[in-house]
């Protein structure tokens, strides 16, 4: 039996910056000006901008080879460090230093980014022509600094038989003749196409144009939470692609994700609406996790990917929160047939604090609970209708017959439950105080629940003098 293919070789061109995040809160005002003083709590570096895309493209063990300009400065040395082990480095000589953009946040939120240093590349070898006739799809990320003008005639001959998605940048050369999707954003389509408004229709008519004047196979402009909107050249009826939920989160990197998820899946053979569908899904999934922030993303071997366990966003979301000082909030149950009881819970809880995560019984623990029949729907659908509630930022699914196992990991900061019961019947109580959380207890409308409206449906499906 013939092995599965695995995923296939990318090359991505284009501009490193080096990323670094001062994180810490600010709760007074220097003395001498009316300016936030931060107490750092945290300062991280990692690659940005095309190295951020490699390493992305990179997750699942696919070849990615990244062809960028380098020099002996020590911006140039930590993002080979930080690729180090990820992706195989193409190097153009840098005549400079490498570009630095560092963020100052407090309490998550962006205060002042200072950016510094700058270089230009230099002419590109024969190895760069190797690894482009070798990928299996080429994505440019470009960021306005010279990279992918130092590379263009390399691109232009690949774009003729290989899939190439171009990031575009407002300071960096148009696409090359033949790309197969370039993928500016808003702000980007409305700088090259001035005029009209925010309408999908304004969008539309940009990206047509921009497919045209490019001559390009496709444009997909990306609009933040309304998803990604796919044009063709001439007329048609464009194909917008939602996102799979509201994400809520550092949107960092975000297109940086969104364009390698892209090339990665045209790699694979993919057409371009199965990619962009994939790409926006891995890009919510990224913000949701913190975006380029995320102090997991350079600890591990492999990025957050979207179809990972929900309880892994559950994890970075509720540390995400306790390092801006809020709240963590939790609940748990089956919601197998969510009705109003459920939803009326959920709002309130989302009240209590700064997110909402909700502890999901599997379908085996649900099995075991709720006996022959049950679960109505399985866990992927309950899941997936639970996220697109506004009160739910992350949903845990946990397997045991009690979420307890799950909230000495999640550890919140306040457990809730509707219904008929005292703080001091709730198994889930003394866990919480292990760390000093509060188990709370919510109204609950009466004459709600799964089973009753499982038995009325099902008396109304039944024939009559059937016995139900």
């Amino acid at each position: 039996m013939t092995a599965p293919a695995g995923p296939k070789p990318l090359v991505v061109v284009g501009d490193v910056l080096l990323d670094e995040d001062i994180e810490g809160v600010a709760t007074r005002l220097a003395p001498d000006a009316p300016a936030p003083v931060v107490d750092v709590t945290a300062d991280r570096r990692h690659p940005g901008g095309a190295g951020l895309a490699a390493a992305l493209a990179a997750r699942g063990g696919r070849e990615v080879v990244l062809v960028t300009a380098l020099g002996d400065d020590d911006a140039s040395e930590a993002v080979r460090r930080g690729l180090a082990g990820r992706v195989r480095l193409v190097e153009l000589p840098l005549d400079g230093t490498l570009p630095v953009k560092t963020r100052v946040l407090a309490a998550g939120r962006p205060l002042v980014r200072i950016d510094r240093g700058g270089g230009t590349p230099g002419e590109p070898d024969a190895a760069v022509r190797e690894a482009l006739d070798r990928a299996h799809a080429v994505l440019v990320a470009d960021y306005g600094r010279g990279t992918a003008s130092a590379v263009r005639t390399h691109l232009a001959a690949v774009a003729a038989h290989t899939p190439l998605v171009w990031d575009p940048h407002p300071k960096g050369d148009g696409p090359v003749p033949g790309a197969r999707l370039v993928t500016p954003n808003a702000a980007e389509s409305r700088a090259l196409c001035p005029g009209g408004d925010e309408s999908l229709g304004a969008y539309a008519a940009r990206g047509t144009e921009l497919a045209a004047r490019w001559q390009a196979a496709g444009v997909a402009v990306t609009l933040g939470e309304r998803g990604v909107l796919l044009t063709r050249p001439g007329s048609g009826t464009p194909m917008l692609v939602p996102p799979p939920y509201r994400a809520s989160g550092d949107p960092c990197g975000a297109g940086d994700c969104f364009a390698a998820t892209t090339a990665a899946v045209l790699a694979d053979g993919a057409l371009p609406e199965e990619a962009l569908q994939r790409a926006v899904a891995e890009a919510a999934a990224f913000v949701s996790a913190g975006g380029a922030g995320n102090p997991d993303l350079w600890r591990a071997s492999a990025v957050p990917r979207a179809e990972e366990p929900p309880v892994t966003d559950a994890f970075a979301l509720a540390e995400r929160v306790r390092a801006r000082g809020g709240t963590v909030v939790a609940t748990g149950g089956c919601f197998d047939l969510l009705h109003a009881g459920h939803v009326g819970l959920l709002e309130s809880a989302r009240r209590i604090g700064d997110c909402l995560i909700v502890c999901l019984n599997s379908d085996a623990s649900l099995a075991r609970r709720k006996g022959p029949g049950r679960p109505l729907n399985k866990e992927a659908d309950r899941v997936r209708v639970l996220r697109a509630l506004g009160s739910v930022d992350a949903v845990a699914v946990f397997e045991e017959d009690t979420p307890q196992k799950l909230l000495a990991q999640l550890r919140p900061d306040v457990w809730v439950k509707g219904g008929d019961y005292s703080v001091q019947d709730l198994p889930e109580a003394r866990t919480l105080r292990a760390w000093g959380g509060q188990a709370v207890v919510l109204p609950y409308l009466d004459g709600r629940s799964t089973t009753s409206l499982a038995r009325r449906a099902a008396a109304v499906a039944a024939p009559p003098g059937a016995v139900s």
